[in-house]
């Protein structure tokens, strides 16, 4: 039996400890194991044998320094994880191992009014279906992420109100869907799992600290401070959509005025400009008039901008970040949107924090929130499942 200070339990305790800096990283040499978990080189030497026998770990050469070195990262084929994303107008799944390798994704429009029930039964169906296109058994399966455009709460696990998916308010996504799959499912909302993507795959790679900025039907931030996502702990850090710059302004969904999504959600821009262009105008067409010279469409998307960017400088007073990612259809404009974002900065930012921010266009597009799915089960998922599941049964028995 495992007894506390044992060896036992020394040993699992730095294969665990191992797994987790692999699993954050994505890939890391032995050199950089050592540093990060402040073990000996010998020891994450031995117990990087041990988890490449086991499965749990590749092992392949590479180079540090100009010197050769060996990069570890979690093996393919220890377990795959899904990501489901619903949004506006679509459901979006993917299928990825450990490694971090997408190995499969589709996506198909969703009627936004459909009920939760039938919802979740297309979900279920093309997680089926692609698990299926991969050819790996269902069995691997370690665990869902799941994106919603509403505010879970952390209490219940239940959608909050949201103007985005009305007849899903108070249903607990985590065990719908696990109730179906049979596997334990991990839920964020949107913003925060875009948070997750560019930080794993996109414009976050290479920073502790962010904050990605989606703009759609609402506006919403995910905040990642020290590598980790900040909710807060009633779940709604990162609501910078209600930020007020006008206290005269429109009155906002959440009962206030003049609201930051007020002056920038798509829901309040688009009919400036539906006149001259037509009521079935969408922000992706906007953005492309504007790129194509519309001087209309240019000036609005300069003054969402402006706006986005004061809601950024205040960010930037409070956080500090050392990036902000602008996501949605909106960063499709380049310049033309982050010009604007930057300026504002300048103006209302303190200047230290100003002259430390970078802003960038997200490098995912729409496929932000399920690969930041994807990017919540590794991050949630204890340590002791991936070794659990990997480990063959000849392995010393930890518990």
């Amino acid at each position: 039996m495992e007894t506390p200070g044992s060896q036992t339990s020394l040993h699992r305790a730095n294969l665990e400890r191992v797994v987790r800096a692999v699993r954050m990283a994505g890939s890391l040499t032995q050199a950089e194991i050592a540093r990060t978990t402040g073990l000996s080189a010998a020891t994450v030497s031995n117990i990087v044998r041990e988890l490449k026998d086991g499965g749990t770990v590749e092992v392949t050469p590479t180079s540090a320094g100009g010197r050769r070195a060996r990069s570890v990262s979690l093996s393919g084929s220890a377990g795959i994880v899904i990501g489901v994303d619903f949004g506006h107008t679509h459901l979006r799944v993917a299928v990825g191992n450990l490694a971090q390798q997408v190995l499969a994704e589709e996506s198909e429009p969703l009627d936004v009014d459909a009920s939760s029930a039938q919802g979740f039964g297309r979900a279920e169906e093309l997680v089926k279906r692609l698990i299926a296109a991969t050819g790996i058994g269902q069995d691997k399966v370690i665990g869902v992420g799941l994106g919603v455009p509403g505010p879970i709460d952390v209490e219940s696990g239940t959608l909050g109100s949201t103007s985005i998916l009305p007849g899903w308010t108070g249903i607990n996504p985590s065990e719908e869907l696990s109730g179906r799959l049979g596997v334990p499912v991990y839920v964020d909302n949107d913003a925060n799992l875009g948070a997750l993507g560019e930080l794993v795959w996109g414009s976050g790679r290479g920073v502790r600290d962010l904050a990605y900025i989606k703009v759609a039907s609402g506006v919403g931030a995910g905040l990642v401070i020290d590598g980790q996502i900040y909710r807060g702990p009633g779940g709604t850090a990162g609501e910078i959509g209600h930020i007020t710059l006008d206290e005269s302004g429109p009155v906002c969904r959440c009962g206030n005025r003049g609201c930051l999504e007020t002056f920038t959600a798509a829901r309040y821009v688009l009919p400036l400009l539906q006149s001259s262009h037509g009521a079935d105008l969408t922000m992706e067409r906007v953005v492309q008039l504007a790129r194509e010279g519309d001087p209309g469409c240019r000036r609005v998307i300069a003054d969402v901008g402006r706006h986005i960017g004061s809601g950024v400088a205040n960010l930037c007073n409070l956080l500090n970040p050392s990036r902000v990612v602008l996501g949605g259809d909106l960063a499709e404009a380049g310049e033309l949107v982050l010009g604007p974002i930057r300026d504002s900065v300048s103006r209302y930012a303190i200047p230290s924090a100003a002259r430390q921010l970078s802003v960038l266009p997200g490098a995912l597009g729409g496929r932000a929130e399920v690969l930041g799915a994807l990017a919540l089960v590794l991050s949630e998922m204890g340590d002791s499942t991936l070794l659990d599941s990997a480990l063959p049964a000849s392995a010393p028995a930890f518990t």
